[in-house]
């Protein structure tokens, strides 16, 4: 990597401890640098400005800001108003939020499925099931990335957000049960990406609360930051001259009361902005922006900046279909604490003891009442803890589990177009789930692992004798979990169940895909002074839950973009 390099990490090391000392942690929910976009002036310069203070927006402002000035603009709130909303129990009641303020922004794929777009200081690790886990050194490899600097990256995100999970009783019996079921070895705790079942890092601290990529700002230098909340970018600002290559010069945003504000670049040709808004949100906005496929933009009479018909494109999302298994035993509040990677391409994940709006309950009531011909009333007992009060989401608990089947790699892939001109509505989005029938058996595989792993010796105490294979896939066929018709025999064909009941797990990524909209150094191809660095220059999901890596290419890419601006291009081993 060359040994100038390593000089510039030991002079960033030291100048984060000479700003914060070791006890910047206490100080996490006070970032003296985040404001609300309110308060930002009408025009302002800085080295660097990035769009998106999510997952990898984060990480890669608070590296930057050692030896350069950055702003980040971020469209959502701060989780930091009310410190416990994003723990361990509120997961699905947050999911579920559709109020304006919500950490979540839902949406319906073209596809006919549920989903749901972050937009909260923090990004996707703030809304997420918490699983960290490493990529596999493949996806490394096909990204050509430097091996030591991602180790050396991780570990920096893993120092300050990752733990070991508890493993408790409804944890540890589904994981034997994957074990009987042949998904081995047993490979214990790590955060690498290893064949078999493990137990993987968590987000979670022992108090069940949420560490997110947020709380990576606590590595910032804060007099060289500024973030701004519900700050909502318009567009990106190009200069393009006659015989000149297009050059980002800044941004258009608005704040929460509709005022327009302009952050531009300082005159160092070496300034940048940089995309971190998402696998939605990038895409979007260079279309906003002006590249993208021309008749696409022409359609919003949107000045074609450049014609790039590849943003938008090999835009993917997981397959995820789940079993619901109710408990005749007490269980824990779970999230995600271990996984089974199998050989064949399906990733085994469950969770415990969650909380259920109101609604949703009745909904799971009222199935099994009509497979097991019983009253809701009776049915509700079998998988529900006694609510003390029924308007509260967080005491709906289950008595049971959710078992989730990730499709790995999945060849089906679709697109994104513009919806409209407005940057705060999401635009619209296909992923042609199942498409590729080679995804579909990845799916019918992983199904039949899931259901073997229930119907284990090891998880006999977590489960009702009275409820059949046949009876788990009804339940899941019958609940509203997407607007996709069912077929009559979705309960009988794996094949049909995959389809019809297919969520998401939130991994979707593309759109701006390396080698097709940015090279190696995530410089969008054909234009000066503008990278996007998020999961949208993926081609697949890394590991079996991306945050880790989405965090981890922050850090990477911050230290890659400060030894250029400072050493010149730097060497790619």
């Amino acid at each position: 990597m060359g040994f100038e390099f390593w000089m510039f990490l030991s002079l960033v090391y030291v100048s984060h401890f000479h700003f914060h000392g070791l006890s910047l942690a206490e100080k996490a929910p006070y970032y003296s640098f985040v404001h609300e976009a309110t308060m930002a002036p009408e025009v302002s310069f800085y080295d660097y400005i990035i769009i998106g203070g999510g997952t990898a927006g984060c990480p890669l402002a608070a590296t930057l800001s050692e030896s350069a000035n950055v702003l980040v603009l971020e469209r959502g709130g701060s989780p930091y108003e009310n410190p416990t909303k994003p723990d361990k129990g509120n997961f699905f009641p947050n999911l579920l939020d559709v109020s304006p303020s919500s950490y979540a922004q839902e949406f319906t794929s073209e596809d006919g499925v549920y989903n749901a777009r972050a937009r909260v200081l923090g990004g996707g690790s703030v809304i997420n099931a918490g699983f960290y886990s490493r990529a596999e050194p493949e996806f490394l490899k096909q990204a050509g990335l430097n091996e030591a600097l991602v180790n050396y990256s991780y570990q920096w995100v893993e120092k300050k957000i990752a733990f070991e999970p508890p493993m408790l009783q409804w944890q540890s019996a589904l994981r034997d049960g994957l074990l009987e079921a042949g998904v081995l070895p047993n490979n214990g705790f790590t955060f690498d990406h290893i064949y078999g079942t493990k137990i993987g890092g968590t987000i979670f601290d022992g108090d069940d609360h949420r560490h997110t990529a947020a709380d990576l700002l606590e590595y910032a230098n804060p007099y060289r930051i500024k973030v701004y909340l519900h700050a909502t970018v318009e567009k990106i600002i190009f200069e393009t001259e006659v015989f000149s290559r297009t050059r980002a010069q800044g941004v258009v945003f608005e704040d929460e009361l509709g005022k327009k504000h302009w952050a531009l670049l300082t005159k160092d040709y070496k300034s940048e902005v940089i995309l971190s808004a998402g696998a939605l949100g990038s895409p979007q906005l260079l279309m906003l922006s002006g590249i993208g496929p021309s008749q696409q933009l022409k359609k919003f009479g949107i000045k074609v900046v450049m014609d790039q018909p590849m943003v938008g494109q090999g835009l993917v999302d997981n397959p995820l279909n789940v079993l619901l298994v109710p408990s005749p035993s007490p269980v824990e509040l779970s999230l995600v604490s271990f996984v089974g990677i199998t050989r064949f391409g399906s990733y085994i994940e469950a969770c415990s003891g969650i909380s259920f709006t109101p609604s949703w309950s009745r909904s799971v009531a009222k199935a099994l009442a009509a497979i097991l011909n019983q009253t809701e009333q009776s049915s509700t007992k079998l998988f529900q803890e006694g609510i003390l009060n029924p308007e509260s989401l967080l005491d709906t608990r289950i008595r049971g589990g959710i078992i989730f089947e990730k499709v790995k790699d999945p060849i089906s892939s679709g697109y994104l177009e513009l919806r409209n001109m407005n940057p705060r509505d999401n635009p619209k989005v296909t992923f042609n789930y199942f498409q590729a029938p080679e995804d579909l058996m990845k799916c019918v595989h992983g199904v039949k692992i899931a259901i073997d792993a229930v119907y284990s010796k090891s998880f006999s105490n977590f489960r009702y004798e009275i409820l059949s294979a046949k009876a788990l896939l009804e339940l899941i066929v019958n609940l509203p979990l997407n607007q996709r018709p069912r077929h009559l025999t979705s309960a009988f064909s794996l094949e049909k169940f995959c389809m019809d009941t297919v969520m998401t797990i939130w991994h979707y990524h593309g759109g701006c895909r390396l080698g097709k909209v940015v090279d190696r150094d995530y410089k969008v191809l054909g234009v000066e002074a503008l990278r996007i660095v998020d999961g949208s220059t993926f081609t697949s999901s890394p590991g079996t839950n991306p945050q880790a890596t989405v965090m981890m290419l922050g850090r990477y890419m911050g230290l890659k973009i400060l030894q250029e601006r400072y050493f010149g291009k730097y060497r790619k081993k």
